[in-house]
């Protein structure tokens, strides 16, 4: 009998897909539970949160056969080790890009609007005193899209919503394709960054984007700009961008994710006024984790099933490899 192993606790809208099949076993783990590694020995399939998959689990994994994420990254999984073993990389396509980009523009507008700022003012009894941070509109402001998938193409429709010039720059899509969108095509998106007001990143993790945003970048961008991010912590090189709000190079920054989750208590960008935080949560509201529950206890299921679509898996080549 199929043995499932959750490494964490599943929206109980995907519990329900589970417990509706006698044929199928599983257990719950807490999140980071040092259990995961024995544990999952005796699993046919995982449902991973932020667990590592590497080449060393899989070989303690015979029976492994399906490696499924509780949502779409997948920078924590041995993509090509798996592979390797004809072993399906499941992910929850399409359940997360609303939350992830509506998280975006709450972290461009906490930033133009100082929310954090004005939220601790009055709170300690400064209602309207003392110094008042500066504000800002959306409307009128260039942003510039890096990365044009499921959620990249939200927060520029959103973005345009708001009034906002949108560039967008994706080397997977074709320019005509953005143009047709309403949007500007930016190729070559190191050369527009003079021009832009907000640099927001929906790019995933991988060797051709780790530290893609570094001190060239942040050098060429105005000193009014701001960074959002809600795609991975290590697409941001982390030194560069806190020397560069230090020095004032950029102005501010919108964060859900940082390069180590969780971050030393010490972290320098914790002391920085200009820098909102948020615990790489963008896919959390309950919505989104019904959507992704149910997506992801579906991949599992329809792998033991025999008939996962290719759409949902990262390397669906191993579809014709194990037929």
């Amino acid at each position: 009998m199929p043995h499932v192993l959750l490494a964490g606790q599943l929206h109980k809208a995907g519990l329900s897909l589970l417990e509706a099949r006698p044929d199928v076993t599983f257990e719950t783990l807490r999140p980071g539970s040092p259990e995961f590694p024995e544990r999952v020995k005796e699993a046919d399939a995982v449902l991973l949160w932020l667990e590592p998959i590497t080449e060393a689990v899989l070989e303690a994994t015979p029976r492994l056969k399906v490696v499924a994420r509780y949502g779409v990254g997948y920078d924590t999984v041995d993509i090509a080790a798996c592979t390797r073993r004809g072993i399906p990389v499941a992910v929850a396509n399409g359940s997360n890009d609303l939350s992830v980009a509506e998280h975006a523009m709450m972290l461009m507008l906490a930033v133009a609007r100082r929310t954090v700022e004005y939220d601790a003012k009055v709170r300690r009894g400064e209602w309207r005193q003392g110094q008042m941070p500066p504000m800002h509109e959306l409307a009128g402001r260039t942003v510039l899209v890096v990365g044009y998938g499921r959620i990249g193409t939200r927060v520029a429709k959103l973005a345009q919503a708001f009034g906002m010039r949108v560039m967008v720059h994706d080397p997977a899509f074709p320019t005509p394709r953005i143009a047709a969108d309403g949007h500007i095509p930016a190729p070559d998106w190191k050369a527009v960054l003079p021009e832009v007001d907000v640099l927001t990143l929906h790019c995933p993790l991988h060797p051709g984007t780790k530290g893609l945003v570094n001190a060239e970048v942040f050098s060429r961008m105005k000193p009014s700009a701001w960074l959002i991010n809600t795609a991975r912590g290590g697409v941001v090189d982390e030194p560069a961008l806190i020397e560069a709000l230090k020095a004032k190079k950029i102005a501010a920054a919108g964060l859900d994710v940082l390069v180590v989750e969780p971050p030393q208590t010490n972290h320098p960008l914790f002391a920085m006024e200009n820098v909102v935080l948020a615990p790489h949560n963008a896919a959390t509201p309950d919505e989104c984790l019904a959507k992704m529950a149910k997506r992801s206890a579906q991949n599992i299921l329809d792998c033991f099933d025999g008939k996962i679509d290719p759409g949902y898996l990262v390397n669906p080549e191993v579809l014709r490899k194990n037929a």
